[in-house]
């Protein structure tokens, strides 16, 4: 289950057939700060696995108001800030959701991660939301050194 966002549910479950114990589970959740951001993010789970695998992918998008309090409100540092995380294993591996705020090109970037190291990489996805069109938008920070 994900944790640190206002509203998470699992909208989708598709088996990889009848041989395993592995499906791919789709979650929606909105940004606890931003809610005018939705994402759904799919993913491997194993009930019966020691482990999950790391695969995952995210897709955001503006599905409500976004406003200048509402980015106020958010890490602004290169890193941003993780909004969501969940548990993959009893071995320490957690897929995380980081929000990253691009100031120059007025972007909502969200970045999705495994934290454990698996065959030499972190899997990772990234799904962008423009603030262009929003009351967010801040035209004088746009394309600014």
């Amino acid at each position: 289950m994900l944790v640190g966002c206002g509203r998470k549910e699992e909208v989708a479950s598709v088996s990889l057939g009848l041989l395993t114990t592995k499906d791919i589970q789709v979650e929606v959740m909105q940004d606890p700060q931003v809610p005018g951001v939705t994402c759904h993010i799919s993913n491997i789970v194993a009930d019966l696995d020691w482990s999950d695998p790391s695969d995952m992918s995210i897709a955001c998008r503006q599905t409500g108001e976004i406003t200048p309090q509402m980015l106020a409100s958010i890490d602004r540092s290169d890193s941003g800030e993780v909004v969501f995380k969940k548990s993959k294993s009893i071995l320490f591996k957690s897929l995380k959701i980081r929000r990253i705020f691009d100031p120059q090109s007025q972007t909502l970037m969200y970045l999705s991660y495994s934290t454990k190291e698996i065959n030499g990489s972190y899997k990772h996805a990234l799904s962008t939301v423009p603030l262009w069109g929003t009351a967010a938008y801040q035209p004088e920070l746009a394309n600014s050194p």
